[in-house]
């Protein structure tokens, strides 16, 4: 894509784009106390014009902390506009922000308005701000300093009223000490720092995550699965490294995949399996397909005959796999937790038709 076309694709998006939706629509929800705390800090501060930096992992909702500060502020009926600085190529970005005069570079055939001009009023959201170069940090700064701006090819300032939220996932501190983010913009920035807490360390808020997860799946014409309570309990020990985000990913997959059906312990990838403690409870989700029906609880039979050898085989064959799992394929580890000699396993691995990678 060269750079008209790229000029003409940031002209067709709305510049006022997902400004009319509240932010109680947004998936980083929950009761947890580290939540509650959260948006008691936020709401804190959103009375206020004090600049706000959230900080936190990809995928930890630091967009939805971001709305929710501009709907708790006296700015909610002003625009809400973000812009990604990390997904504008770096040459048009100082155009996306400030708006050009007609003809002022290459493929400038007619002026165009600005993120600043846009958000008037409201509030700009800076996300991945942490990707912003250099020189622009210090356009940037200079509107925090002293609330003008120029568009691109004009000497005319423009004076502005507008809130800024930035984000990162970066360390700044540290892109500081290496010179590649400006002290002064850190601290202009950082005046009322938000740290968005990961997934893995608020496991009870996933249940209505995977609820407003799954609303909005519904709203998208998708048929809502339903979780079991061990396939719940498998994924609060996931250690999420994509957050929200991958949860979101995940609940989609399983709604195209088993739409309107329960989804179980054996129907969930393996990754979301391995590091979860197995559970007497949770041994009937290895009966999935077979005509047997749930496995037995308490030691009691199931309903009508069973073939006991092939019940206890697939006994068998899922605690070898979730060994396997639990122990990254290694063989030797897993017969050590299962108390077999390495070489009764690798039998059992043949037998079972698995594989040390499952």
């Amino acid at each position: 894509m060269d750079e008209q076309e790229i000029i003409e694709d940031l002209n067709d998006k709305p510049a006022e784009n997902a400004g009319t939706e509240s932010s109680s629509n947004f998936l980083p929800s929950g009761s947890s106390p580290r939540m509650q705390k959260l948006r008691r800090q936020l709401e804190q501060v959103a009375t206020f014009a004090t600049n706000v930096l959230i900080t936190g992992e990809s995928g930890t909702g630091k967009e939805w902390a971001a709305r929710y500060v501009h709907d708790m502020s006296p700015r909610r009926d002003k625009p809400f506009v973000p812009v990604n600085c990390g997904a504008i190529p770096t040459e048009l970005l100082e155009s996306e922000l400030f708006g050009h005069e007609k003809g002022s570079f290459t493929g400038a055939v007619s002026a165009r308005v600005g993120r600043f001009e846009v958000a008037e009023g409201g509030t700009l959201f800076l996300d991945e701000i942490g990707d912003m170069s250099l020189p622009m940090q210090v356009k940037i700064l200079r509107v925090l300093q002293e609330r003008i701006y120029e568009r691109v090819g004009s000497n005319e300032s423009r004076a502005c009223d507008v809130r800024i939220v930035a984000a990162t996932h970066r360390d700044l501190e540290g892109a500081i000490e290496l010179g590649k983010f400006r002290a002064d913009l850190f601290y202009r920035l950082n005046v009322f720092p938000v740290q968005m807490p990961p997934l893995r360390d608020r496991p009870e808020d996933l249940q209505i995550l995977v609820e407003s997860i799954l609303s909005r799946c519904r709203e998208d014409g998708l048929s809502p699965i339903l979780l079991t309570p061990g396939a719940l309990r498998m994924l609060k020990h996931h250690d999420w490294p994509g957050n929200i985000r991958e949860l979101a990913n995940l609940i989609e997959r399983l709604c195209v995949l088993y739409p309107g059906k329960t989804v179980d312990i054996s129907d969930l990838p393996a990754r979301y399996t391995a590091t979860a403690p197995l559970r007497q409870e949770d041994l009937h989700s290895i009966a999935v397909a077979r005509k047997d029906g749930p496995l037995p609880q308490d030691h009691d039979l199931p309903d009508g005959e069973i073939c006991l050898r092939d019940y206890l085989a697939d006994i068998e064959s899922f605690l070898i796999r979730k060994a396997l799992q639990e122990s990254d394929g290694v063989v030797a580890q897993a017969a050590r937790r299962l108390q077999l000699r390495r070489t009764t396993l690798v039998e059992k691995i043949k037998k079972y038709s698995l594989s040390a990678s499952v």
